[in-house]
């Protein structure tokens, strides 16, 4: 992309710490010192932003994260590898001399199986969203430099008619009023999000003209889609699995939770191939970090069931095991769900005496006192074998989330 002409979408408005302007405007408004080859920690997204078209309009190697993400350690393995680290004015310079390698985009991985570790991509491995796009102004709650960010980010760039407005981490509570004020008509978020939004702005969430909504980041089950489709009855309601690593290979858009079985092991040009081996989701495709391009174990567990296949969350949690037989966390979870009081759950497994493990769960109830941990558990034992259900239930006062959007328990 020449610094002339820039990306397609200059022209398109952003919103983003204050700043309310196009992508083209952030020329001259830039106060961060940005080296060739450096990790911006960017304190808010105006501060991405100034990052982003930085290195959309240069010859730059980037990586762009919240400071929180990034510790000292990494912050030094970084600038070990050749990378500036920005915090804002400040520049802690590299500690070896090499060129940029221009063009490349550095992402962190989730850290959901441990440290973040770093992939490397570009805008046009990120930029999946192609094609002409009706005009829409997008909502980007995500946390800053997440694969999920960058999505909305270069469709915005590459594609005009995308406005975006952007969330910081402290405007959870207030973003409903921000988007109606900015007639934001597209919103892509994790069942979470969705959950807690819902959960704590429902009269003003429904007030969105919302015409796109999308949901990813997390196991994405039948129950918030179908709420979804109650509140915004004119949106089509989607549901996305990417990774950093993976890059964005399934795309659903028919309403239902999973994908069909006749997906699996499908060739079809221009599209990942999805397997499953021993009840784990197995992805090739060309979206994937650079030296990914085989197969990849992404970790998560499947069911397949009616003929379609269903993503039900990490395979190193869901399996609890009590006394010999194995429950499923994503199923207690789901059954949870269902019950027309509970907001948000989330089941996990507690060392016992005798048995090894017991299962145990958490609960956010639409309304205080709406029902009783004991009619909960009533709830689960008639739907679920005795070893399922929750010999421990926890009431929780509001809905938990971290920065990337995801439950913090």
């Amino acid at each position: 992309m020449s610094s002339h002409a820039g990306p397609a979408g200059s022209d398109n408005r952003i919103v983003a710490h204050g700043f309310d302007g196009t992508w083209a405007q952030l020329d001259g408004r830039t106060t961060l010192a940005l080296p060739p080859a450096g990790a911006v920690l960017a304190n808010n997204n105006f501060e991405a932003a100034q990052a982003v078209w930085a290195h959309a309009t240069g010859e730059r190697e980037t990586l762009i994260a919240s400071p929180s993400r990034i510790g000292d350690d990494q912050a030094l393995e970084l600038r070990r590898s050749g990378l500036a680290v920005v915090r804002g004015e400040q520049v802690e310079p590299a500690l070896i001399d090499r060129a940029p390698e221009v063009g490349r985009i550095w992402l962190l991985t989730s850290g959901s199986t441990g440290r973040p570790k770093q992939v490397a991509h570009t805008l046009e491995s990120l930029t999946t969203v192609r094609g002409e796009q009706p005009p829409r102004t997008w909502l980007c709650p995500y946390a800053t430099g997440a694969y999920a960010w960058w999505q909305v980010v270069t469709m915005s760039l590459s594609l005009p008619g995308q406005d975006v407005l952007f969330v910081e981490p402290g405007q959870m509570d207030s973003w409903p009023q921000q988007a109606l004020d900015a007639g934001v008509t597209a919103a892509s978020g994790t069942p979470t999000f969705w959950r807690q939004a819902l959960w704590r702005s429902a009269e003003t969430v429904a007030q969105l003209d919302l015409r796109q909504v999308t949901l990813g980041g997390e196991p994405v089950d039948q129950s918030i889609l179908d709420r979804l489709h109650e509140v915004f009855p004119k949106a089509r309601v989607s549901w996305i699995y990417a990774s950093s690593e993976a890059g964005a290979a399934i795309a659903v858009h028919d309403g239902r939770a999973g994908f069909p079985t006749a997906w699996l092991d499908r060739e079809v040009n221009g599209r990942p191939r999805l397997s499953v081996q021993d009840d784990e989701l197995i992805i090739s495709s060309q979206h994937a970090a650079e030296g990914m391009s085989g197969a990849i174990r992404t970790g998560d567990h499947v069911e397949v069931a009616d003929e379609r296949v269903l993503i039900t969350g990490r395979i190193a949690s869901d399996e609890i095991n009590v006394g010999g037989s194995k429950a499923s966390a994503a199923k207690v979870r789901a059954v949870l769900l269902e019950h027309p009081k509970v907001a948000w759950a989330t089941v996990r497994g507690r060392k016992a005496p005798l048995v090894g493990n017991v299962v145990t769960a958490q609960v956010v109830l639409d309304a205080p006192d709406a029902v009783s941990d004991a009619d909960l558990v009533a709830w689960c034992a008639e739907r679920l074998p005795d070893y399922a259900v929750p010999r421990r239930l926890r009431l929780l006062p509001e809905i938990p989330i971290k920065e990337t959007l995801k439950s913090d328990v």
